[in-house]
């Protein structure tokens, strides 16, 4: 049993008696995945859908995915996801996942949400534009429109009782998570070594020193194409490499997100998609390579560029 099902009759009675509350649960609970399944049966939704908010079109398919597995379903039944490039949904369809610019456009084309019963924002701690903007239309169309649509917001770390005051003192719903011992290791980096070949060697001291698969962030695919280069061919026998990143294709994708097969290791290559919204069974070591890469607005020219920063 997950985390998040200890606190599902309070959510449900959180949301029968008021249109807006807060959600905390930490990352593993549960809260992507069981939450609106145990809103489907609720008296106030009726027939009406629920949207799930996502901040990336992968979490949203996976999450969608992992819904629909649990009903014994495929995507497009009970549960559908709708992003930028892909839409799988059906005629019978009650939960949608989808991503946060996908709402915006939804909801400035039909304000009233025609059809929906409850929209839940999920890992909203990123507090992107589109998930600010999303809930700021939401919000309006509840008061000015729909009284009776559901916006829950589900954070993994955010100043939640600012959110509640947000949403007029809605009430705040904690779930306690599991907490397992980590251990924190400062590896280093001399300056004149390439991030990939600094990358590429944290890898292979980890395999070497510990058990289980290794999950490693990098700021953008082209730095993980080189290090795969790298690691091509100097890894154990039982391990395999899987590279993540938004643009892969959706086998690809898949395999990295899956479990490494019965007596192999794995280790995923990924960029800042699978920071939240998706787990990833096995691992055991995450290797943070320290970098990013965010929008960057330059005056001079009136153009945005992608820069490639430290994360602190």
């Amino acid at each position: 049993m997950l985390p998040i099902h200890a606190v599902l009759e309070p959510l449900k009675s959180a949301l029968a008696a008021t249109n807006a509350a807060v959600l905390a649960a930490p990352p593993g609970a549960g809260k992507t995945t069981v939450a609106p399944l145990a809103l489907l049966d609720q008296p106030w939704l009726g027939v009406g859908k629920v949207l799930v908010l996502e901040p990336r079109r992968l979490a949203a398919r996976a999450a969608a995915e992992r819904m629909a597995a649990t009903l014994g379903e495929r995507t497009g039944d009970t549960v559908g996801y709708r992003t930028r490039l892909q839409t799988r949904v059906g005629p019978e369809t009650r939960i949608e996942v989808i991503t946060e610019g996908v709402f915006t456009r939804m909801i400035l084309d039909d304000p009233g949400l025609e059809g929906v019963g409850a929209v839940l924002f999920d890992e909203f701690h990123e507090r992107s534009l589109d998930a600010d903007l999303g809930l700021a239309l939401a919000r309006e169309t509840q008061q000015l429109l729909r009284d009776d649509l559901r916006l829950l917001v589900m954070s993994a770390t955010l100043d939640i009782a600012g959110v509640s005051r947000l949403l007029d003192g809605a009430p705040v719903i904690e779930a306690e998570g599991r907490m397992f011992p980590v251990a924190t290791r400062y590896l280093g980096r001399n300056p004149a070594e390439r991030f990939e070949e600094a990358m590429a060697r944290a890898i292979r001291q980890a395999l070497a020193e510990e058990s289980g698969s290794i999950l490693a962030f990098f700021p953008g695919q082209g730095e993980i194409h080189r290090t795969a280069r790298l690691l091509a061919n100097r890894l154990p026998a039982d391990v395999d490499l899987a590279p993540l990143y938004g643009a892969l294709d959706k086998a690809e994708q898949d395999r990295a997100v899956e479990p490494a097969p019965a007596g192999r290791r794995k280790v995923v290559l990924a960029t800042s998609v699978a920071e939240t919204s998706l787990t990833i069974e096995g691992v055991r070591v995450v290797i943070d390579g320290g970098l990013s890469r965010v929008p960057r607005f330059e005056p001079a020219s009136g153009l945005t560029r992608l820069a490639t920063v430290r994360v602190s």
